[in-house]
């Protein structure tokens, strides 16, 4: 596959160093001792690397410090070596690490996806360093419960307007949901798709696929169905649908422990809006939530929907809690563990 990058991308090689440090052949290791603190006087004490002995260790990368994993042993938390500004480095194999990055290299740069800050190439791996985010959407929505129209439309607009960017250029996103957007700001106001890294690049204007990939509580009639290929956009804005209806309902459109029970119910496409939502906003998440693949909204039309007019104006803060006389139980979004359990479905 040949990568062409459409924004400048910083990408160095760095030499080898003469320590190593557990499976990173070309870091230097660094004690945490008092003596080495004020490489990043802002940061917390990190926590123990998983190695036979129980010493701490930071790795040294080019102008950053690896600090603890955020997930499994391919991303760290890390902070630039002067200023202490925090950042997310993942790692990869430095013989699949093009192909692993190559949506990001053929997507032009956009505000609502995250965008590579640098990338350093070891002997063995590749270090590839992304902005921090401060939280996830699910998490958000289920400790708010649910968002006030103006606020979700100001949210979802850009959720929208990321999965567009990527349907224009050719990208099929595949895994969508909540928990993969996160946001850029600590008020929560900015939002960006956190990973590129499971989408799938189309090679012409066909958008047909064939593989079962993504989270059940979010796939789309037509992949359950089976019979061979769908439209992967359109799979696509049924996930945004779903992610709609639990940012403005605060629950999911279909939602089971079961996932034979959760699937019929997805295959039937039927599900109830509050009347308390307002007639633009039933009548978006029912142009989405659609059974039928050819008549859903494209996710650039979608930007286009009266909705978002009807809320341009100033925002109201975001967590709308819940109305009076309903049911606790009834409005929570699920704890991820479903999406988790019932993943392995699709792997």
């Amino acid at each position: 596959m040949n990568i062409q990058r459409s924004n400048p991308i910083n990408i160095s090689r760095y030499g080898r160093s003469r320590h190593k440090t557990h499976d990173f052949e070309e870091l230097t290791c660094l004690r945490t001792t008092e003596s080495n603190q004020s490489f990043s006087p802002n940061l917390g004490s990190p926590s123990p690397p998983e190695t036979p002995d129980s010493s701490h260790c930071i790795s040294c990368i080019g102008n950053y410090l690896l600090l603890e994993p955020l997930a499994g042993d391919h991303v760290f938390r890390a902070a630039h070596l002067h200023t202490g500004e925090e950042i997310v480095c993942k790692v990869f194999d430095i013989r699949r690490y093009q192909e692993s990055l190559a949506a990001y290299f053929a997507l032009g740069a956009h505000q609502n996806i995250n965008q590579i800050v640098e990338i350093l190439l070891g002997d063995t791996r590749a270090y590839v360093f992304f902005e921090r985010s401060h939280g996830d959407m699910h998490s958000f929505v289920r400790s708010c419960k649910r968002l006030r129209e103006e606020e979700a439309a100001r949210l979802f607009h850009q959720i929208a307007s990321a999965v567009a960017h990527c349907h224009d250029h050719g990208l099929v996103l595949r895994d969508l949901k909540l928990r993969k957007f996160v946001f850029k700001n600590e008020e929560r106001s900015l939002v960006k798709l956190e990973s590129l890294e499971d989408t799938h690049l189309l090679e012409g204007s066909d958008d047909s696929l064939s593989d079962k990939h993504g989270c059940p509580a979010y796939v789309s009639p037509e992949i359950l169905n089976g019979g061979g290929r769908y439209s992967g956009k359109a799979a696509d804005v049924w996930s945004l649908g779903v992610m709609l209806y639990t940012i403005l309902v605060g629950r999911y459109p279909f939602h089971d422990v079961e996932p034979g029970s959760l699937f019929s119910k997805i295959r039937r496409g039927h599900f109830s809006l509050p009347e308390t939502l307002s007639p633009k906003a039933r009548c978006l998440v029912r142009s989405l939530l659609r059974r039928q693949p050819a008549e859903r909204l494209t996710a650039r039309e979608l930007l286009d929907h009266p909705w978002f007019a009807a809320w341009a104006g100033p925002t109201a803060p975001p967590c709308a809690g819940h109305g009076r006389g309903e049911r606790e139980q009834d409005q929570a979004v699920p704890e991820a563990n479903m999406e988790e359990e019932l993943e392995q479905l699709f792997s």
